[in-house]
């Protein structure tokens, strides 16, 4: 009889080029079932996030092993978790609460890190702030990525939704950065980590955009999960920080995964909180006991839930 968890070792094993260390050792003679962790593009916060929860599981010889999928982000990660092809999944709150309110059925691990809203330009441009966006050509992220909801919603709050508004682009966050470089796009929106490193290392400098008239209308028309965040001086190579527009990131589980999986997560989450801190995390880090229950609405899954409320008496 074919198991799922072999299967899924086949699945892993032909894709090896695209897998990390713990990908492997997930199909090891472990006997450990695997848990798909949809996460997003090499490069972004999501995957190295991932990367990290996967080897710190490894570490910490859970009952099951996480692999993560590389993804375009959040919207891609919510279909793979109601199609089934994934366990696990990182979100963008909005993403994640618009999906619950059509009716996903998914639950919470916990709350993670904060990620950055990250509107940049050519510092050579004469774009100086999101009044000058009439008419451009913007990178909005992904298909599938969470920045592309977010996107839309700002550029719905600007009044820039309209056909021929702006021109939009679908990039991941390597070519937005390249095509920001040579001049074949005009601005570019990501979610992110800070700094990150798909534009951290263009060669040229940066502007970044203030987003903090936009915070207090998404937040008006869309709810209280855009929260107010600062990118600090030098993170471009820009002269000071810039306020923008913070948005938690969710770690989420299909409902049919165990209770002692999901407390098992929690556990790794709590006690390994210092193995989980990628590169670009200057933005909040909710790894603690208080904050990772915090789900913006979110039901937690019930193994999550009770290994909480251990750790919480």
């Amino acid at each position: 009889m074919i198991t799922r968890r072999a299967l899924l070792c086949g699945v892993v094993a032909v894709g090896a080029t695209a897998a990390t260390g713990s990908v492997l050792a997930a199909c090891s003679d472990s006997g450990r079932d695997p848990l798909r962790l949809a996460a997003g593009e090499e490069g972004g916060f999501f995957w190295e996030f991932a990367q990290l929860t996967a080897q710190a599981a490894e570490r910490a010889a859970l009952p099951v092993s996480i692999v993560p999928v590389r993804t375009a982000g959040s919207m891609d990660n919510l279909a793979a978790l109601a199609s089934g092809d994934a366990e696990l999944a990182l979100s963008l709150a909005d993403a994640a609460v618009s999906a619950l309110e059509a009716g996903a059925g998914f639950t919470a691990i916990g709350k993670v890190y904060e990620n950055y809203m990250q509107l940049a330009v050519r510092a050579d441009s004469g774009i100086a702030d999101t009044s000058q966006l009439r008419g451009v050509r913007i990178s909005l992220g992904a298909t599938g990525s969470g920045a592309e909801l977010t996107g839309e919603r700002i550029l719905e709050v600007l009044g820039l939704a309209g056909p021929g508004d702006v021109t939009r682009l679908h990039l991941s966050m390597t070519d937005a950065g390249q095509a920001l470089r040579d001049g074949t796009v005009d601005a570019v929106l990501w979610a992110g980590g800070v700094p990150t490193p798909s534009f951290a290392n263009l060669g040229i400098p940066l502007r970044l955009l203030d987003l903090s008239a936009e915070l207090e209308l998404l937040r008006e028309r869309f709810g209280p999960r855009y929260e107010p965040v600062l990118i600090p001086p030098g993170t471009y190579g820009q002269q000071t920080s810039v306020a923008t527009i913070g948005l938690a990131n969710l770690l989420l589980a299909d409902p049919a995964v165990s209770d002692s999986a999901a407390g098992a997560i929690v556990e790794v989450l709590i006690d390994h909180a210092a193995e989980l801190v990628p590169d670009q995390a200057t933005g909040s880090q909710f790894l603690d006991r208080q904050s990772l229950i915090v789900t913006a609405g979110v039901p937690l899954h019930p193994g999550a839930a009770a290994a909480y409320r251990r750790h919480h008496g």
